[in-house]
């Protein structure tokens, strides 16, 4: 199991809603591993023996931004929202009728797997100085 960066404790802090959804904690994790390979990855920082960050501003940014996917996540219908959705051009509810050509999108395309903005909001805080996020590793 990887890093979960956010407690259920925390989210339920972060959206003002408790008791959080049963399955918060599995959000949480997915919203972390989802940070770890979108952009975590790419840093080098202070760790712990479980790889989580020392640095307080860090570990709290970190926290929120994981808070903040989770809860685009629940505004958006799920963390897979719009995977099934690839490939439609016309829907119709009653009297309503949408379409869009959506044909050539991947799942990995649709919103639920982007990062959301309020997590970039956090990860991008001026807080987080260069000393924090030691340094770029490309791998």
């Amino acid at each position: 199991m990887g890093r979960v960066y956010a407690t259920v404790a925390q989210y339920e802090t972060f959206t003002g809603v408790s008791p959080a959804p049963p399955d918060t904690a599995a959000r949480l994790a997915k919203a972390s591993r989802m940070l770890d390979r979108e952009v975590v990855r790419y840093y080098v920082f202070d760790k712990d023996s479980t790889g989580m960050p020392t640095n307080t501003i860090l570990a709290e940014a970190l926290a929120t931004a994981v808070c903040a996917q989770v809860s685009w996540w629940a505004e958006l219908g799920g963390s897979t929202s719009g995977a099934d959705a690839v490939g439609w051009s016309t829907v119709s509810i009653g009297s309503v009728s949408l379409g869009g050509g959506t044909t050539a999108q991947s799942g990995d395309a649709t919103p639920a797997r982007q990062i959301a903005p309020d997590a970039w909001d956090a990860l991008l805080s001026p807080d987080l100085t260069p000393d924090i996020w030691c340094r770029v590793v490309w791998s």
